[in-house]
């Protein structure tokens, strides 16, 4: 099963963190040739302010070969669309030959909230080494 940062969805239950950057490291059960990752946020329907500006805008995925490694694989540079469907998949898009057990979510911006980002859930898809 893929791995959450939250288990269910409710609007407020997420992992956020001040301003606008941050990232995750996920360190996966086993090591897994990643083929996509999947980003979901709450849709603006159930937001109580009826917009997402909180949600994740532009970051990049990255692929690392342990915890402490500084500048890891680049796997894709991507935009979360706060128009979109809740849960939005991004195909891997720099194609290599390596294996990793610890991806990294690097978020760059969000949709214009001033003092936080919220994650709901961030899963990575692949095929075991």
């Amino acid at each position: 099963p893929p791995s959450c940062v939250q288990p269910d969805m409710y609007p407020g239950n997420c992992w956020a963190f001040k301003g606008s950057q941050g990232y995750l490291v996920v360190r996966l059960s086993m090591k897994i040739y990643p083929t996509a990752f999947t980003l979901e946020h709450i849709p603006k329907t159930l937001s109580p302010t009826g917009n997402i500006t909180s949600a994740p805008r532009n970051f990049s995925v990255y692929g690392l070969d342990d915890e402490y490694q500084e500048e890891g694989k680049l796997l894709g540079e991507y935009v979360y669309d706060q128009e979109g469907e809740p849960l939005q998949m991004f195909p891997v898009m720099e194609k290599n030959e390596d294996a990793f057990q610890i991806v990294e979510l690097r978020i760059f911006s969000n949709w214009g909230h001033a003092e936080y980002t919220c994650l709901y859930r961030f899963r990575v898809h692949g095929k075991p080494a």
